[in-house]
């Protein structure tokens, strides 16, 4: 009934802002869009942070890397953000304590000497004072890390979030303030009337039904895929991005034993690592691999696990293994297309984002990170208004909580729904059935389901396993093993047949197989998903 109804929307005469591209950043463009009183239309080809966006490191941070890099203008920014993060979406932003571990003297001084910085720039904002910590001290708050040669650790402070569960309640606060949002709508052509874009051509990839949508201006938010979406513009357009792969692998929380974060300043390519305690397992990475083809369904390379074990190895006190993976899953990152024939170079390339007017009528805003996603929206709408000659209102998304923010009074697993929380309570209280788990070394309830078909926009079983639920990136044997029974509910929820709930099982055991880790798997180029 849903879907009928936003197709009914969008068959409105004409909007002002339609948004390609539900991640992060098309998803902020639709919020401040629609805050701000703009007939808002917001268009995802598959699910919501279907791509990088439900991928990440699931770090809300001004960036350390970039501050070594000297960016200190994007670290400012970004803490900010990070600040308002926290505030506005409280029940899924959470400070965390980072600690930097040092073998030698010299690194206790420049760590502790850049992250002073960090601190003073953050201000206001700020999440606690960097301090040094003793190797005894140390061992006793991470007692996983390496001990032979350890000085000593810096720690800091910095943020941890869950990025696909933000997405949907960024998606359902735009909906609020009057967005409309629709996921598995692909846009196969751009309607132009000469060299101006006046909207586009969509088809329903659930209903196979097309819609042609008038828009006064379109804004192309859609990560790697930009540029397919310049070429309807423009055939002759030149590549703008390239993908960078970043891979992680998901761990048991006991190779750390520890509630901090780890660090890894310096690793064999000179980047860094991150070991991030989340929903009760470890999970460690990133690469930054530049690729020559994307996808949706990006495949990690050997050579990248082995790098994030390699050096994981070199800082934990009981080294990872291959067997020890439970999940293994892919982000790409869309970086600008190299123009100076240093192909494979991304280290010294800004995560910054660009933002550009790629024809009449048409935006493009490609880059940055999930922690300036408001920041990003914002100047997009801006020029959206400027362009479209749209009447001009101030952002609102400073001081607008997101969809569920409500701090915890305790510590139970719900809570990361924030203030939905009280909606899948009653739903049990109705339906004692419902509380029953999916899976026993898992907190997930069939109460869980049920709420994200009604009011999550979830169509599929991987929408719930992948990114409602996040069991497909953390235990992937584990999300196969509940596979049956999520897709049994959602057909009764959907009033769908036996025939479509064995189809999607056995379209998420497939997908799922790119998420357990294979030891014979050693080709040079990613496996991509057909």
């Amino acid at each position: 009934m849903q879907r009928i109804h936003q197709h009914n929307l969008i068959n409105k005469s004409e909007w002002d802002i339609i948004i390609i591209g539900g991640g992060a950043t098309g998803l902020g463009t639709a919020l401040d869009s629609a805050s701000r009183g703009l007939k808002t239309l917001l268009i995802e080809q598959a699910d919501f942070a279907k791509g990088t966006s439900s991928r990440s490191t699931k770090l809300v941070h001004g960036g350390v890397r970039y501050l070594a890099q000297g960016d200190i203008a994007l670290v400012k920014h970004a803490l900010k953000e990070r600040g308002l993060m926290q505030k506005n979406a409280a029940h899924l932003v959470h400070k965390e304590e980072f600690l930097i571990p040092c073998y030698d003297w010299f690194s206790v001084a420049k760590y502790l000497i850049g992250l002073k910085l960090y601190d003073w720039l953050a201000g206001r904002f700020s999440f606690g004072t960097s301090k040094y910590f003793s190797k005894s001290e140390t061992l006793h708050i991470m007692p996983g890390v390496k001990e032979t040669g350890l000085k000593g650790s810096i720690r800091y402070f910095d943020g941890r979030f869950d990025d696909a569960r933000l997405a949907i309640n960024i998606a359902q606060t735009a909906q609020e303030q009057g967005a409309t949002l629709i996921n598995y709508m692909k846009v196969t052509d751009l309607i132009k009337d000469g060299d101006h874009i006046k909207g586009v051509t969509t088809v329903d990839t659930i209903t196979n039904e097309t819609f042609t949508v008038y828009g006064k201006v379109v804004i192309n938010a859609t990560g790697v895929f930009v540029d397919e979406i310049l070429q309807m513009s423009n055939s002759k357009a030149k590549k703008t991005v390239r993908p960078s792969q970043g891979v992680h692998i998901v761990l048991k929380k006991e190779f750390l034993n520890s509630d901090a974060a780890l660090m890894i300043p310096q690793t064999s390519d000179g980047r860094v690592l991150f070991a991030v305690q989340w929903h009760n397992h470890l999970l460690v990475g990133t690469t930054d691999t530049p690729l020559n083809e994307h996808s949706l369904e990006p495949r990690a390379l050997k050579e990248e696990t082995d790098f994030i074990l390699n050096n994981a190895a070199s800082y934990f006190k009981t080294k990872p293994t291959e067997s020890d993976i439970l999940s293994v899953f892919s982000g790409l990152r869309p970086l600008a297309a190299p123009t100076d024939g240093n192909a494979n170079s991304t280290k010294e390339i800004s995560r910054d984002h660009k933002l550009m007017v790629s024809a009449k009528g048409l935006i493009t805003i490609t880059g940055g990170k999930w922690t300036t996603y408001r920041r990003m929206a914002e100047e997009t709408v801006d020029l959206a208004i400027k362009e479209a000659k749209l009447p001009f209102t101030a952002c609102k998304t400073e001081q607008l909580s997101i969809h569920g923010c409500e701090n915890a009074i305790d510590t139970k697993y719900l809570n990361i729904y924030g203030s939905d929380r009280d909606h899948i309570e009653t739903l049990i209280s109705q339906n004692p059935a419902l509380a029953q788990q999916l899976h026993p070394e898992f907190p997930y309830t069939h109460a869980e389901v049920v709420w994200s078909v009604r009011n999550e926009m979830a169509e599929t079983v991987e929408d719930i396993l992948s990114r409602r639920l996040r069991v497909l990136i953390i235990d992937a044997k584990a999300a196969i093993a509940m596979s049956a029974t999520v897709a049994a509910i959602m057909a009764k929820e959907i009033n769908a047949d036996k025939q479509w709930e064995e189809e999607q099982v056995k379209s998420f055991a497939k997908l799922a197989e790119g998420y357990t880790y294979k030891t014979k798997n050693k080709k040079e180029e990613p496996v991509l998903a057909e």
